[in-house]
């Protein structure tokens, strides 16, 4: 249970009885983990829009939906994340169900139809300007997303380098640059530090921060306004363009084509291009080819999960914005139960902080074990050196008997020392019992194999990547 919500303070969630706007808390209870958990652009795009309707015993939560382009989108998109939140905000499982909102009139509907653009190009609505104002006041960029509030480390350090180097000369090296990793590791940070930085010296810099989806819903109104010019004129005169989860291209025959235009009148004028996607470049599906070349053409630099002391300075940097004081002992093991990205970090810290005060205790590793019960458990449960075992044996199609054996061909040692390393970075095991786990081997021999993976990882992509899709298929 999200603990300092405003649910029924005796039971920490809505009575049998509730007030009439129990439903609404507890749906409001539910926004404020998923606010945490999404990317701002995404959370205002596809969730906050929702209305709510809550069963009154609370069994069940109907959200309502504008279009059916929109619930095919947040059922398979967003849909078990909702329910995770509601049940983590009421403290047992909600039954979630999607529906159409009512609509106008069938005369209103046919006439909206006539307007509509393919469905594979249609973007979440805005009430925008189907313009983009290039200006520095409509940058849209998080003041308080610096390089000066991000915690550098080992995983960023290559991508904070590269990116204030094109804060500093814009339109030189690195152009475009070219940022990749999972959900939560602090790109968009990186990306509007840039832009920030910039605005900084040259307050008269055209520069924009956009979500790709964003990108997308821009192109669709200049389609259906005939408005080409007016959105050229936007985009193409911009000095810095930054443009977050380039992925969301995939599929949309014109967003890139137009993407394409917009790319090659910046470098053109040269002016910089600073994307980010969850891949490398080559590894983006359904892009077009001469749009993956230029992505490639820059640079391109990986950001990797945080590192043990990096997530400790995390977490005592941002309780301190907070206005709380996080002893290191805490710290420490709230990093080392939270592993996988910044973002469920900070999550796990506004839960430690939400509970201490409300229950008025001093923060201690009991108050944040209790904090952290629900996620503890489930990460006991679900990762395993025996489920991490089995998942790389599939992954790599090799039998789970090779992961104790004494077979030594690269077929098998390499996915071993991949476990190996899973193991040392997704569990509490120390070195020797994660050894008697692989067939009784030394520890030494395991901390061979764990900073050969890492060292890899951090010069292959292909590995990178790999072990990125294992990493999320353990955490589920």
């Amino acid at each position: 249970m999200y603990e300092g919500l405003p649910l029924s303070p005796s039971t920490q969630k809505p009575s049998a009885k509730p007030a009439a706007d129990a439903g609404e808390q507890l749906w409001q209870a539910c926004l404020t983990l998923l606010a945490q958990q999404l990317p701002e652009q995404q959370f205002n795009t596809w969730i906050k829009p929702l209305k709510a309707q809550v069963a009154p015993d609370f069994s069940r939560v109907t959200l309502f939906v504008a279009n059916r382009f929109k619930l095919d989108w947040v059922r398979v998109q967003h849909a078990g994340q909702i329910a995770a939140a509601l049940q983590a905000a009421y403290g047992e499982p909600v039954q979630l169900e999607l529906a159409v909102a009512p609509h106008r009139s069938s005369a209103a509907k046919r006439s909206a139809a006539k307007a509509e653009p393919p469905a594979h190009e249609v973007a979440p609505e805005r009430q925008e300007a189907a313009v983009p104002p290039p200006s520095g006041s409509g940058s849209r960029l998080n003041p308080q997303l610096t390089f000066a509030t991000l915690v550098e480390g080992t995983a960023n350090r290559m991508a904070r380098s590269a990116a204030m180097h094109v804060a500093a000369q814009p339109g030189q090296m690195y152009n475009p640059l070219f940022i990749y990793g999972g959900v939560g590791l602090g790109k968009t940070h990186l990306m509007h530090a840039v832009g920030n930085q910039l605005l900084a010296d040259r307050p008269h810099a055209k520069v924009r921060y956009i979500h790709a989806e964003q990108f997308v819903s821009d192109v669709v109104r200049a389609v259906r306004h005939n408005a080409f010019d007016a959105f050229k004129e936007g985009y193409h005169s911009l000095d810095l363009l930054l443009i977050d989860d380039v992925q969301f291209f995939a599929n949309k025959d014109r967003t890139q084509e137009e993407f394409f235009n917009a790319f090659e009148a910046l470098l053109a004028k040269k002016s910089h291009i600073v994307m980010t996607s969850d891949t490398y470049p080559k590894g983006l599906a359904n892009i077009h080819e001469r749009l993956v070349s230029r992505f490639d053409a820059g640079l391109s630099v990986a950001i990797e999960p945080p590192e043990l002391e990096m997530r400790v300075a995390i977490l005592i940097n941002k309780a301190q914005a907070e206005g709380a004081q996080m002893p290191e002992e805490v710290a420490f093991f709230v990093a080392k139960n939270v592993r996988s990205n910044v973002r469920e970090l900070e999550g796990a810290l506004r839960k430690v902080l939400a509970y201490a005060r409300f229950n008025q205790k001093a923060i201690s590793i009991d108050v944040a074990r209790e904090a952290l019960r629900d996620l503890l458990s489930i990460q006991n449960r679900q990762i395993s050196v025996e489920n991490i075992q089995k998942t790389v044996a599939d992954y790599y199609k090799i039998k789970v008997a090779d992961m104790y054996s004494k077979k030594r061909p690269a077929s098998i040692a390499r996915p071993r020392q991949i476990a190996m390393y899973l193991a040392k970075e997704l569990t509490q095991k120390s070195l020797p019992e994660i050894g008697e786990l692989f067939g009784g081997r030394d520890h030494t021999t395991v901390l061979h194999a764990v900073r050969k993976i890492a060292g890899e990882r951090q010069q292959f992509t292909e590995l990178n990547q790999e072990l990125h899709v294992l990493e999320q298929t353990l955490k589920g």
